[in-house]
């Protein structure tokens, strides 16, 4: 008898749906960001989009989202820095209650080889791709511990698992975050909390179609499918973390077999 009562809660845990759940998508107006919060809002998560500069792309997707029947809101904050990471999260809970997902995807570039990297170039990249998850992450991890639940989903980059050319600083920061991932996982996992990445390769984004042609070739020509990824193939796997309740400290590779 206990065994199947046990049976049925364990269902009901798999088989509970996101409706109702709040996320924030850090990077969230446009390109692979925008289309998880999208993702997320069809199947009923009440959405914050960050944004830190593009605020009509992030309103847009706000728009997008309430064509649908979705409910969703837009804030400015750049992460990279503390107080304004605190800021967001502290703005999210006041407008829906609470935060049950944060999806970690503010990144950018700064490519060049390490001979010609600056300082600069070197401490955006490190602020905005892995500061940043720290400052986010730290925000909400008390108030998912409270509730006993959270998902936090890091989008790294088949790029911290291989490296790049030019890359050293975007690397770092990306192969960061899956050890960030695995070690939070261990943290939390007795609190409800499940923390995983997800590990694009080269993705069909507005970042992707500005490198030229000639260039764009030669990368498709390394990847074992021959074609670039799309965006919605990248919030495919992050809406599966976010249902799955037994799936932690993992990474998760949708890359069309670029690193194996």
């Amino acid at each position: 008898m206990a065994l199947l009562v046990n049976e049925k809660i364990q269902e009901k845990t798999i088989n509970d749906g996101l409706t109702g759940k709040v996320a924030i998508v850090t990077g969230g107006s446009r390109g692979i960001g925008s289309t998880i919060a999208k993702m997320l809002a069809k199947n009923g998560v009440e959405v914050v989009i960050n944004y830190n500069s593009s605020k009509d792309a992030a309103e847009s997707v706000i728009d997008e989202i309430e064509q649908f029947g979705g409910k969703g809101m837009a804030v400015q904050a750049d992460v990279s820095n503390l107080q304004e990471a605190q800021s967001l999260v502290e703005k999210t809970k006041n407008h829906f209650g609470k935060i049950d997902i944060l999806i970690n995807n503010a990144g950018i570039t700064r490519d060049r080889t390490l001979k010609k990297l600056s300082k600069d170039d070197w401490d955006e990249v490190i602020n905005v791709n892995l500061n940043s998850v720290y400052h986010t992450t730290s925000s909400v991890i008390q108030t998912m511990i409270e509730q006993q639940f959270g998902r936090i989903i890091n989008i790294s980059s088949f790029i911290g698992q291989g490296g790049g050319f030019g890359q050293t600083n975007y690397a770092a920061a990306k192969a960061g975050l899956l050890g960030f991932t695995k070690s939070l996982a261990l943290e939390t996992a007795k609190d409800g909390i499940t923390v995983n990445a997800v590990c694009p390769g080269y993705i069909e984004t507005e970042m992707v179609q500005a490198i030229p042609e000639k260039v764009r070739e030669q990368l498709i020509a390394k990847v074992p499918m021959q074609r670039l990824g799309t965006t919605s193939e990248i919030a495919d796997a992050v809406l599966f973390l976010a249902k799955n309740s037994y799936i932690t400290g993992q990474s998760i590779n949708v890359n069309g077999g670029i690193y194996m």
